[in-house]
Protein backbone atom coordinates (compact mmCIF):
# COMPACT_ATOMS: atom_id res chain seq x y z
CA UNK A 1 0.00 0.00 0.00
CA UNK A 2 1.13 3.13 -0.65
CA UNK A 3 1.75 5.38 2.37
CA UNK A 4 -0.24 9.15 2.49
CA UNK A 5 1.14 12.00 2.23
CA UNK A 6 1.26 13.94 5.60
CA UNK A 7 -0.32 16.61 3.43
CA UNK A 8 -3.57 14.73 2.47
CA UNK A 9 -3.86 13.08 6.11
CA UNK A 10 -4.26 16.92 7.34
CA UNK A 11 -6.87 17.80 4.57
CA UNK A 12 -8.67 14.44 5.49
CA UNK A 13 -8.08 14.92 9.52
CA UNK A 14 -9.39 18.61 8.99
CA UNK A 15 -12.47 17.77 7.69
CA UNK A 16 -13.37 14.85 10.20
CA UNK A 17 -12.82 16.91 12.98
CA UNK A 18 -14.85 19.69 10.93
CA UNK A 19 -17.73 17.61 10.72
CA UNK A 20 -17.37 16.51 14.79
CA UNK A 21 -17.30 19.94 16.01
CA UNK A 22 -19.34 21.95 13.52
CA UNK A 23 -22.06 19.93 11.73
CA UNK A 24 -22.62 17.10 14.42
CA UNK A 25 -23.12 20.13 16.64
CA UNK A 26 -26.31 20.94 14.99
CA UNK A 27 -29.49 20.15 16.00
CA UNK A 28 -30.71 17.15 13.98
CA UNK A 29 -27.35 15.94 13.48
CA UNK A 30 -26.21 15.12 16.79
CA UNK A 31 -26.29 11.19 15.80
CA UNK A 32 -23.37 11.86 13.85
CA UNK A 33 -21.20 12.30 16.77
CA UNK A 34 -21.70 8.13 16.87
CA UNK A 35 -19.64 8.33 13.83
CA UNK A 36 -17.55 11.05 13.38
CA UNK A 37 -15.93 11.08 17.34
CA UNK A 38 -14.28 8.17 16.70
CA UNK A 39 -13.11 8.13 13.05
CA UNK A 40 -11.27 10.86 14.38
CA UNK A 41 -8.75 8.75 16.25
CA UNK A 42 -9.38 6.22 13.83
CA UNK A 43 -7.85 7.91 11.00
CA UNK A 44 -5.08 8.90 13.15
CA UNK A 45 -4.31 5.23 14.07
CA UNK A 46 -4.39 4.09 10.79
CA UNK A 47 -2.01 7.16 9.59
CA UNK A 48 0.39 6.17 11.96
CA UNK A 49 0.54 2.41 11.27
CA UNK A 50 1.29 2.92 7.32
CA UNK A 51 3.73 6.06 7.91
CA UNK A 52 5.80 4.92 10.24
CA UNK A 53 8.62 2.55 9.83
CA UNK A 54 7.76 -1.09 9.46
CA UNK A 55 10.04 -2.51 11.97
CA UNK A 56 8.39 -2.87 15.32
CA UNK A 57 9.76 -0.56 18.38
CA UNK A 58 8.71 -0.41 22.23
CA UNK A 59 7.50 3.51 21.49
CA UNK A 60 6.11 2.45 18.51
CA UNK A 61 3.79 -0.22 19.99
CA UNK A 62 3.24 2.35 23.24
CA UNK A 63 1.99 4.85 20.77
CA UNK A 64 0.26 3.13 18.84
CA UNK A 65 -1.55 1.63 22.36
CA UNK A 66 -1.57 4.83 23.97
CA UNK A 67 -3.89 5.80 20.54
CA UNK A 68 -6.03 2.64 20.56
CA UNK A 69 -6.99 3.13 24.93
CA UNK A 70 -7.69 7.20 23.20
CA UNK A 71 -9.82 5.82 20.57
CA UNK A 72 -11.48 3.46 23.63
CA UNK A 73 -11.99 6.64 25.87
CA UNK A 74 -13.51 8.47 22.98
CA UNK A 75 -16.15 5.65 22.36
CA UNK A 76 -17.21 5.38 26.40
CA UNK A 77 -17.82 8.86 26.62
CA UNK A 78 -20.40 9.36 23.84
CA UNK A 79 -22.33 7.00 26.50
CA UNK A 80 -22.25 8.58 29.97
CA UNK A 81 -25.70 9.93 29.08
CA UNK A 82 -26.51 6.10 29.68
CA UNK A 83 -24.99 6.06 32.98
CA UNK A 84 -22.18 7.96 35.14
CA UNK A 85 -20.08 4.35 34.34
CA UNK A 86 -19.29 5.43 30.93
CA UNK A 87 -17.76 8.37 32.31
CA UNK A 88 -15.43 6.73 34.42
CA UNK A 89 -15.08 3.77 31.88
CA UNK A 90 -13.56 6.69 29.52
CA UNK A 91 -11.31 8.50 32.05
CA UNK A 92 -9.85 5.10 33.04
CA UNK A 93 -8.98 4.61 28.95
CA UNK A 94 -7.28 8.13 28.79
CA UNK A 95 -5.43 7.50 32.32
CA UNK A 96 -3.83 4.56 30.42
CA UNK A 97 -3.47 6.21 27.40
CA UNK A 98 -1.45 9.52 29.53
CA UNK A 99 0.14 6.21 31.30
CA UNK A 100 1.67 5.06 27.78
CA UNK A 101 2.33 8.41 26.61
CA UNK A 102 4.53 9.21 29.41
CA UNK A 103 6.59 6.06 28.74
CA UNK A 104 7.13 6.83 25.56
CA UNK A 105 8.52 10.19 26.37
CA UNK A 106 10.71 9.08 29.04
CA UNK A 107 12.28 6.71 26.51
CA UNK A 108 13.14 10.06 25.32
CA UNK A 109 14.11 11.65 27.81
CA UNK A 110 17.17 14.09 28.02
CA UNK A 111 18.82 12.89 31.49
CA UNK A 112 20.57 16.42 32.14
CA UNK A 113 17.31 18.68 31.87
CA UNK A 114 16.46 19.78 35.02
CA UNK A 115 12.61 20.56 34.85
CA UNK A 116 11.77 22.25 38.16
CA UNK A 117 10.52 25.37 36.52
CA UNK A 118 8.49 23.78 34.02
CA UNK A 119 7.04 21.75 37.03
CA UNK A 120 6.52 24.32 39.23
CA UNK A 121 3.81 25.68 36.85
CA UNK A 122 2.20 22.79 36.13
CA UNK A 123 1.86 22.10 39.82
CA UNK A 124 0.45 25.77 40.11
CA UNK A 125 -1.78 25.32 37.42
CA UNK A 126 -2.86 22.35 38.68
CA UNK A 127 -3.67 23.28 42.62
CA UNK A 128 -5.52 26.58 41.31
CA UNK A 129 -7.78 24.43 38.99
CA UNK A 130 -8.54 22.00 41.75
CA UNK A 131 -9.29 24.71 43.82
CA UNK A 132 -12.20 25.57 41.70
CA UNK A 133 -13.31 21.77 40.78
CA UNK A 134 -13.44 20.59 44.25
CA UNK A 135 -16.67 21.19 45.41
CA UNK A 136 -18.51 19.46 42.24
CA UNK A 137 -16.20 16.34 42.51
CA UNK A 138 -18.38 14.60 45.03
CA UNK A 139 -17.58 10.83 44.72
CA UNK A 140 -14.97 11.61 41.53
CA UNK A 141 -12.80 13.58 43.63
CA UNK A 142 -10.09 10.60 43.63
CA UNK A 143 -10.42 9.63 40.37
CA UNK A 144 -10.09 12.95 38.64
CA UNK A 145 -7.17 14.21 41.47
CA UNK A 146 -5.22 11.11 40.16
CA UNK A 147 -5.90 11.84 36.39
CA UNK A 148 -5.01 15.04 36.93
CA UNK A 149 -1.72 13.92 38.32
CA UNK A 150 -1.05 11.69 35.67
CA UNK A 151 -1.58 14.46 32.64
CA UNK A 152 0.66 16.65 34.75
CA UNK A 153 3.18 14.04 34.19
CA UNK A 154 2.49 13.34 31.17
CA UNK A 155 3.02 17.07 30.61
CA UNK A 156 6.72 17.21 32.27
CA UNK A 157 7.36 14.03 30.95
CA UNK A 158 6.69 15.65 27.02
CA UNK A 159 9.48 18.08 28.12
CA UNK A 160 11.82 15.93 29.21
CA UNK A 161 12.22 15.19 25.59
CA UNK A 162 14.08 18.88 24.95
CA UNK A 163 17.80 18.85 24.15
CA UNK A 164 17.51 14.65 22.97
CA UNK A 165 15.05 15.00 20.85
CA UNK A 166 14.69 16.95 17.40
CA UNK A 167 13.90 20.49 18.39
CA UNK A 168 10.39 20.07 15.69
CA UNK A 169 9.27 17.01 17.04
CA UNK A 170 10.11 18.35 20.61
CA UNK A 171 8.06 21.16 20.08
CA UNK A 172 4.66 19.36 18.47
CA UNK A 173 5.07 17.17 21.06
CA UNK A 174 5.11 19.59 24.11
CA UNK A 175 2.80 21.44 22.72
CA UNK A 176 0.24 18.43 21.70
CA UNK A 177 0.74 17.86 25.90
CA UNK A 178 -0.44 21.29 26.61
CA UNK A 179 -3.53 21.64 24.58
CA UNK A 180 -4.39 17.90 26.02
CA UNK A 181 -4.11 19.76 28.98
CA UNK A 182 -6.15 22.66 28.39
CA UNK A 183 -8.73 19.81 26.48
CA UNK A 184 -9.12 18.34 29.98
CA UNK A 185 -9.44 21.45 31.96
CA UNK A 186 -12.57 23.22 29.82
CA UNK A 187 -13.66 19.28 30.06
CA UNK A 188 -13.68 18.94 33.71
CA UNK A 189 -14.83 22.84 34.21
CA UNK A 190 -17.95 22.15 32.36
CA UNK A 191 -18.88 19.16 34.11
CA UNK A 192 -17.56 19.91 37.62
CA UNK A 193 -17.77 23.45 38.12
CA UNK A 194 -20.12 25.81 35.23
CA UNK A 195 -21.22 25.46 31.62
CA UNK A 196 -18.54 26.16 29.46
CA UNK A 197 -19.99 28.27 25.81
CA UNK A 198 -19.09 25.78 22.88
CA UNK A 199 -17.97 23.33 24.86
CA UNK A 200 -18.51 20.94 22.66
CA UNK A 201 -16.60 22.80 19.89
CA UNK A 202 -13.45 23.86 22.14
CA UNK A 203 -12.64 20.28 23.96
CA UNK A 204 -13.13 18.23 20.72
CA UNK A 205 -11.21 21.07 18.72
CA UNK A 206 -8.18 21.37 21.26
CA UNK A 207 -8.42 17.37 21.68
CA UNK A 208 -7.73 16.73 18.45
CA UNK A 209 -4.98 18.97 18.03
CA UNK A 210 -3.30 17.80 21.12
CA UNK A 211 -3.27 14.05 19.15
CA UNK A 212 -2.45 14.83 16.35
CA UNK A 213 1.09 17.40 17.20
CA UNK A 214 1.99 14.47 19.44
CA UNK A 215 1.64 11.91 16.49
CA UNK A 216 3.38 14.31 14.20
CA UNK A 217 6.42 14.77 16.76
CA UNK A 218 6.61 11.50 17.13
CA UNK A 219 6.51 9.81 14.01
CA UNK A 220 9.80 12.27 13.85
CA UNK A 221 12.17 10.08 16.14
CA UNK A 222 10.27 6.69 15.37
Amino acid sequence: MKPIKTATFLYIFAFLVCIETLIANIEGFSALHFISKPLILSALILYFIFTTPQQETVAKRLTLCALVFSLLGDVLLLFVFKSELFFMGGLLAFLIAHILYCLVFLKQRNSTLKPYGIMLFFVAYAIGLFVFLKPGLGDLLIPVLIYMLVILLMGITAYLRKGNAPNNSFKLVFLGALFFMVSDSILAINKFYMPVPYSDFSIMFTYALAQLMIVLGLKEQL
